[in-house]
């Protein structure tokens, strides 16, 4: 276990790695607090229109700048998932939407620093017109066999499952 933290929040006590539940814990050497490192939940959106997937380039603030992703974000505290994806969708597309069926649930290891652990909707757009923010500086829809450059590798694993599945008639996207 690589150690990130040092300090307990509790009681400011030192930290250090100890055997627990089979396997390595944090633990406060004056509280023994445990300090278990969970995966942060983050939510994206499938927008299909026309057989074309809805992309969204990351802007140079952010991180990946320059590489596509489906429009996504982090949920927050007491946060319920579909209110945080609403949330999201409409803070990168400008778009409001409805989110449907859960697509695909996937961890996340690309950034070692945060795990991460991803709830991909079906999702149908009810308003709002498209327009590029917070994260984004770009946003289009693409066919599934032409995507462009993407910023996590999950996200090119729910692509291909969504063109494995169109081909195959394992799935059907509400609304069309």
């Amino acid at each position: 276990m690589q150690q990130r933290f040092y300090f307990c929040p509790k009681c400011g006590g030192k930290l250090s790695c100890l055997p627990y539940d089979q396997r390595e814990r944090l633990t406060c050497e004056s509280c023994h607090f445990i300090m278990y490192e969970n995966p942060i939940v983050g939510v994206a959106g499938i927008l299909i229109q026309e057989d074309r997937i809805l992309l969204g380039r990351r802007s140079q603030s952010s991180t990946y700048p320059g590489l596509w992703c489906i429009p996504c974000g982090y949920v927050e505290y007491e946060e319920e998932v579909r209110e945080a994806l609403k949330r999201e969708f409409g803070e990168e597309t400008g778009l409001r939407i409805e989110p449907q069926n859960v697509f695909a649930v996937l961890s996340n290891f690309h950034n070692p620093a945060c795990h991460t652990v991803g709830i991909w909707f079906i999702v149908t757009q009810t308003g709002g017109s498209l327009t590029a923010g917070d994260d984004l500086d770009q946003a289009a829809f693409f066919s599934l066999d032409a995507i462009p450059p993407l910023a996590f590798p999950t996200d090119a694993t729910v692509i291909d499952m969504l063109a494995k599945g169109r081909k195959i008639g394992e799935f059907s996207v509400a609304g069309k």
